[in-house]
């Protein structure tokens, strides 16, 4: 439950945080008359991304035996990819609103008003669309790894569109970085273990050697169909009798991680200095 409420409320935050950008800048400049072309990209963006699940859930249903492990595990790498870019472009982000009002006010500035609801309605629909179709492959990935809870992911929704709410209309006062922050680290745990058990699909279809298999098995002290095994599994990918690919894997992805933290921080320090 909790990590489908991690995915569906970053990414909904994500996209609830740009549509409030906008609209918060419409009126500070007192350009209402453009809220009905953010309200069109809101609903097309929700369409094309339920779209896009319909068509994922199609062509996933078509696999079976080997085709069907290759894809999953496939599917749980790309999801790892999609939410460690979306980690570290988060990470670097520190003027997201301006960046957002400027091009906003880019478009704004047309000297055809056609244009300038188009370039609006684009950065709504871009936006929606995006995280819709990066949550589809998350929840996908989610269900692969452990089953999807869609009480956990339709709460995530609700908290997003709260907080998003919350954080224009107090004035900015939530700390959405410290949100951002815990949030991470969950996500970072969560990606590693969706690597981890995509090379383990990967090792059921016989693709790749596991080195050793299992390289220990501690299932009778914490097994990983118990109810907090479960939880732990679900989570952070908990398995209770790896192969030697799949720990390697695990920690490889997050030293990797690391590293790319460190150089991010690093190059904050040299900007500020």
């Amino acid at each position: 439950m909790l990590e489908s409420f991690l995915v569906t409320s970053r990414e909904t935050l994500e996209a609830s945080l740009i549509v409030g950008i906008v609209l918060a800048y419409l009126n500070r400049t007192n350009n209402q008359n453009y809220r009905k072309t953010v309200y069109y990209g809101i609903a097309f963006g929700i369409l094309a991304s339920i779209i896009s699940a319909v068509i994922f859930t199609f062509f996933a249903g078509g696999f079976e035996g080997k085709a069907e492990e290759i894809f999953e595990g496939t599917t749980m790498l790309i999801g790892a990819v999609l939410l460690t870019t979306m980690i570290l472009w988060m990470m670097q982000q520190r003027h997201i609103s301006k960046e957002i009002e400027g091009k906003v006010e880019r478009h704004l500035m047309s000297t055809q008003p056609l244009f300038s609801h188009v370039g609006i309605f684009m950065i709504i629909f871009i936006a929606i669309i995006r995280e819709g179709v990066e949550t589809v492959i998350f929840l996908n990935a989610i269900n692969y790894a452990s089953g999807i809870n869609f009480i956990g992911g339709t709460l995530g929704i609700v908290a997003a569109i709260i907080v998003g709410y919350l954080f224009f209309v107090s004035t900015r006062k939530i700390n959405l970085k410290k949100l951002f922050n815990v949030s991470s680290v969950l996500l970072i745990l969560f990606a590693a273990g969706l690597v981890a058990h995509g090379f383990h699909e990967f090792e059921e279809a016989g693709t790749v050697s596991g080195i050793i298999s299992p390289l220990f098995d501690v299932n009778h002290i914490l097994n990983e169909k118990g109810i907090f095994g479960s939880f732990l599994k679900g989570l952070f990918g908990y398995n209770g009798n790896p192969s030697l690919l799949e720990a390697i894997a695990y920690v490889s992805y997050l030293a990797i991680i690391f590293v790319l933290y460190r150089r991010i921080e690093s190059s904050r320090v040299r900007v500020s200095g």
